[in-house]
């Protein structure tokens, strides 16, 4: 049975199932998440727990004999499976196939996986864990939903802030959910229930962000040039290789370039996102981006990327000096302003 995240807490209220699966790449709500499953189990009589984690030595007999094993003192046991990697490999999946045929009624299982790939979603042991557990697969909190996520913690402590207070938290938490939910933390201890200054949180809120280079394409697509620059300044203070950012961002200009030219000959835009593999949030940012963003910029871009290329190796550039990461800067900022 798959079940989102903000039903978590009804579902716990009227039953407790025998086996749940959580996969996700949001630590924090995946935590959160598996908190709550343990705090009902243990409510409930499951006094005893196994943890298993699934490393290079592991024997998957160790999870089936977790199963068979009485609890030392008649109680029910909770155990949980962690697979770090999302990669149980050949053993594991069937091991997890007769494992879930075979649930044990004195057992409760908890299995923790991070978000998977699709190649992996079609496994026959993902399937297994679909059909015979409470599957909840927890989505990342995107740029754009982190001013509302931000909002709800707040309110959830008694306190609240206007917009700009608000995107100023998010600014500087971006990528880092669990620095995001110490730094609202933060904000109840230092001050009362009621409403922030802009002031208040902007003295309090540390500068926590961690930046994705694959999330550059993102502020581009949006026309954002201040997010650009806030993320490209953090990868270089976070010492990010400048190859692979320049590759990030020619690749998403080589994109917007194909989706140009298929359009220019009459093709419709839902079929070229999936003819080059593009959806979720990336698919409903396109259109808007393709209508602001001309041919003409975007061939400009890729002269100026090849250009970075060679200040990158160290060679002279055409129409560039300086600093390869101003250089890089602009040629994102290009494409930003369209």
């Amino acid at each position: 049975m798959q079940l989102r995240l903000d039903a978590l807490d009804g579902h716990l209220n009227k039953s407790l199932s025998q086996l749940y699966v959580i996969t996700s790449d949001e630590h924090l709500l995946a935590l959160e998440a598996a908190d709550k499953i343990r705090r009902t189990a243990r409510a409930q009589g499951y006094s005893e727990r196994d943890v298993l984690t699934v490393e290079r030595s592991f024997k998957w007999g160790e999870l089936l004999a977790a199963n068979q094993a009485l609890s030392l003192f008649g109680d029910k046991k909770l155990i949980e499976l962690r697979i770090p990697t999302g990669k149980p490999g050949k053993d594991g999946g069937a091991a997890l196939q007769a494992y879930v045929k075979d649930l044990s009624p004195d057992n409760l299982t908890l299995i923790t996986l991070p978000k998977l790939d699709w190649q992996t979603q079609k496994a026959a042991w993902v399937g297994a864990l679909q059909q015979a557990a409470v599957y909840i697969d927890i989505a990342q909190i995107e740029r754009v939903q982190l001013p509302n996520w931000i909002g709800q913690r707040l309110a959830a402590q008694g306190q609240s802030a206007d917009r700009q207070s608000i995107d100023f938290i998010a600014d500087r938490v971006e990528g880092n959910l669990l620095a995001a939910h110490q730094e609202i933390q933060k904000l109840a201890l230092l001050h009362e229930p009621g409403k922030l200054t802009y002031e208040q949180v902007h003295d309090a809120v540390l500068n926590v962000a961690r930046y994705d280079v694959f999330k550059l394409s993102e502020a581009m697509l949006m026309g954002d040039p201040a997010r650009l620059v806030r993320m490209l300044e953090g990868l270089k203070g976070e010492g990010e290789a400048l190859p692979l950012v320049l590759w990030a961002v020619s690749e998403e200009i080589r994109t917007l370039l194909k989706l140009k030219s298929g359009m220019a000959q009459g093709r419709p835009l839902g079929a070229l996102l999936k003819e080059y593999r593009i959806w979720g949030p990336k698919e409903r940012m396109m259109d808007p981006a393709l209508r602001r963003i001309s041919q003409a910029t975007l061939e400009a871009a890729m002269k100026d990327a090849a250009q970075v290329d060679k200040m990158i190796k160290g060679l002279r550039a055409k129409n560039h000096s300086g600093d390869a990461w101003d250089a890089m800067l602009q040629l994102g900022l290009k494409v930003a302003r369209g």
